[in-house]
């Protein structure tokens, strides 16, 4: 093959999304709006044969209200799918599960975590071949580890570089899907304030300490420097599917001990395709790591003291909050007001694999991105993929019956799902992914101006955000930590 068609065949190729689905159950209802729908409809023929007119102006209210629910929207939903997230916020709130305060002289119980909300039924089990540390989940059956990730700078890559490491990235995805027994992979991307460590101790191996004047002030630069600069930290971390495993788990032992043999299976794997992408993964977290992970999160002030101090703040059976509050557009822990947002449309044009560099590299604003894989079997994935076809085909004869228009959105969803389709024949894997942004901030007036910034910062990058209302403080556990939660 010659010299040009070779740089032809690697140029950087542009990449395309699918579009957030938004059938429904019938003729675009989903199930909730056809219960709405329904209800008013019943009401309206009973009215009608009992009472007539009369009894019509008695349930117009009703009718009105109904219609209402069904159709008009708020903040991109119906008013009747905010129903649930309205109520579910009511009884927290009548609760008092919307404040969560430590108790410090009360000792948790051994192999928890000290976490608030639903994280709290976390445990912590250290692998002793490994030394890596375990999340164990007894609810949702899952077992999770996290790996730290370091890679160079993407677009500073020449083009032909960026494709290959893109096609590299797209078989790390591929192995999980292939395995059957993964529940989640999660992407994480923090920016974190440079504690000023590395230089710190560049100058003490290798500076000229004598005392002078121009020691002195380069010292002191150094010292100032630090805590007014901006790092970024990655880490991957993949879920063990404990039921999906069973058989391999009973083979290996079971309980945590054969999960957690299953699990290193895993991590063995993840790690050879995270180094064939040419990433750079380091040894799996222990639990200090991950305690000062979980602790940075909620107390970022702290961060760059941590980071100086090695041996402070790595016990993960207190790396929780002290006390988090949740408000219905933000969160509050330790020393910060929290804010998620949630990606919820991608680039719907073709965009080129760096399109997000908006978004990661945003300087001022201590943000976490997140993006959640959630592999499907081949098998499940077919079956959703059939019936997603019948059921626009069906949608289509009945408006077509009814008269109704076939516009422009619908006909792209059905090709998108065709495309699926078609990639999932070729031998390729299916994920449903989901992303979030989490937006730290000192107070309030910062935060908003935080998320302002982000918001524009996406829409450059060709998505669409939306902040995620009345379910702040279960997306910043989705969000912020590493630990494979969903929202």
């Amino acid at each position: 093959m010659s010299t040009g068609s070779a740089g032809r065949d690697y140029h950087l190729a542009p990449v395309k999304f699918s579009r957030l689905a938004r059938r429904g159950v019938l003729l675009g209802l989903s199930g909730s709006q056809l219960v709405v729908v329904g209800t008013g409809a019943v009401t309206l023929v009973v009215a009608l044969y009992l009472g007539g007119g009369t009894l019509l102006l008695y349930v117009l209210p009703m009718l009105l209200l109904c219609a209402a629910l069904a159709w008009v929207g708020v903040g991109g939903r119906k008013l009747v799918e905010w129903l649930p997230v309205v109520a579910r916020w009511v009884w927290r709130s009548t609760g008092g599960q919307l404040l969560f305060r430590r108790r410090i002289v009360t000792p948790r119980p051994v192999g928890t975590l000290a976490l608030p909300g639903d994280a709290a039924r976390l445990r912590q089990w250290l692998d002793p071949e490994s030394g890596a540390v375990m999340i164990h989940d007894p609810h949702r059956s899952t077992l999770t580890a996290i790996v730290s990730v370091t890679h160079p700078a993407f677009i500073l890559l020449d083009p032909i570089e960026q494709q290959r490491r893109v096609a590299s990235w797209g078989r790390v995805l591929a192995t999980a899907c292939r395995s059957g027994r993964i529940a989640s992979l999660q992407v994480m991307e923090r920016t974190l304030p440079d504690s000023g460590r590395g230089l710190a101790q560049w100058w003490s191996q290798h500076g000229l300490q004598d005392d002078s004047w121009t020691s002195t002030t380069y010292a002191e630069l150094i010292d100032r420097a630090g805590p007014a600069g901006e790092r970024h930290a990655s880490t991957v971390s993949i879920s063990l599917d404990m039921k999906a495993a069973g058989r391999a788990i009973r083979a290996a032992g079971g309980g945590n001990r054969g999960a957690a043999a299953v699990l290193r299976q895993e991590m063995s794997t993840t790690t050879a395709a995270l180094r064939a992408a040419d990433l750079a993964p380091s040894a799996w977290l222990e639990p200090g790591d991950l305690a000062v992970i979980l602790r940075s999160a909620y107390d970022p002030v702290v961060a760059g003291a941590l980071e100086r101090h090695g041996e402070l703040g790595r016990d993960l059976a207190a790396a929780g909050p002290v006390g988090v509050t949740e408000q219905w557009s933000s969160v509050r822990s330790d020393s910060a007001h929290h804010c998620v947002l949630w990606v919820s449309e991608w680039p719907r044009s073709l965009v080129y694999p760096g399109f997000l560099s908006p978004v990661l590299l945003s300087s001022g604003v201590r943000r976490t991105f997140t993006l959640l894989y959630t592999p499907m079997r081949t098998d499940q994935a077919a079956r959703d993929i059939r019936k997603k076809k019948t059921e626009y085909v069906s949608d289509a004869s009945q408006r077509q019956r009814i008269g109704q228009i076939e516009d422009a959105q619908q006909s792209a969803e059905y090709s998108d799902v065709l495309q699926q389709e078609a990639d999932l024949t070729a031998g390729h894997g299916i994920l449903r992914t989901t992303g979030l942004i989490a937006v730290s901030a000192a107070d309030l007036d910062e935060l908003e101006r935080a998320v302002a910034h982000l918001e524009q910062a996406a829409i450059q990058a060709s998505c669409e955000t939306r902040r995620l209302w009345g379910q702040q403080a279960q997306a910043f556990a989705a969000a912020a930590l590493p630990l494979c939660r969903d929202v």
